[in-house]
């Protein structure tokens, strides 16, 4: 039998101070933080049947607002992505730039109008990133390409999320590097 039981009507008073301490040690944004811990609460309404009393009241609603969090990641970390391999182009005006990834991947796009020209880039594309070091690769295809979880990613290759996102970034700079002496100044 269950030992502990919700009492929603409490949840502002007792833990909000507590869940906004946790989120903005994570997040580092007293906005972004704020608006975790309200839905976090509204999630907690949403799934309150669900709610087995095996975990104290405070322990559920950090579980799900660690969810909150990861999926706040998840969601600015695919923006990232593509905003670290940011470029500028000859023919845009110096102030703009194109995302290499989305260029590369949508044949119909700028880069599209020449077909021949976007599969040399896709080519040039594709040696550079076979020049990466073997760790790098592995990251970078996981989860760029194959669009596998930074959790996922992490727990298969045993190391941390910050890690990871060292190995990406690192990645994407070799391979702006690389690009830009077989590409685009070729």
């Amino acid at each position: 039998m269950a030992e502990n039981q919700l009492n929603p009507n409490s949840w502002v008073d007792q833990y909000a101070d507590y869940l906004f301490n946790y989120a903005i040690g994570k997040v580092s944004d007293v906005e972004v933080a704020k608006d975790l811990v309200s839905e976090t609460f509204l999630a907690g309404l949403k799934s309150a049947k669900n709610y087995k009393g095996d975990a104290a009241e405070r322990t559920w609603l950090i579980a799900i607002l660690k969810r909150k969090v990861i999926d706040y990641y998840r969601k600015s970390n695919s923006k990232k992505g593509k905003a670290e391999v940011r470029m500028s182009l000859g023919y845009l005006d110096e102030t703009e730039g194109d995302w290499l990834e989305e260029k590369v991947a949508d044949p119909n796009g700028n880069l599209g109008s020449d077909s021949i020209e976007n599969e040399e880039l896709g080519l040039a594309l594709q040696l550079c990133i076979d020049r990466l070091p073997h760790k790098q690769l592995q990251v970078f295809t996981m989860k760029t390409i194959q669009g596998i979880s930074t959790e996922e990613i992490c727990n298969e290759l045993g190391i941390n999320p910050s890690n990871l996102w060292v190995m990406i970034h690192r990645a994407r700079t070799a391979l702006m590097e690389c690009l830009n002496q077989k590409w685009f100044n070729a």
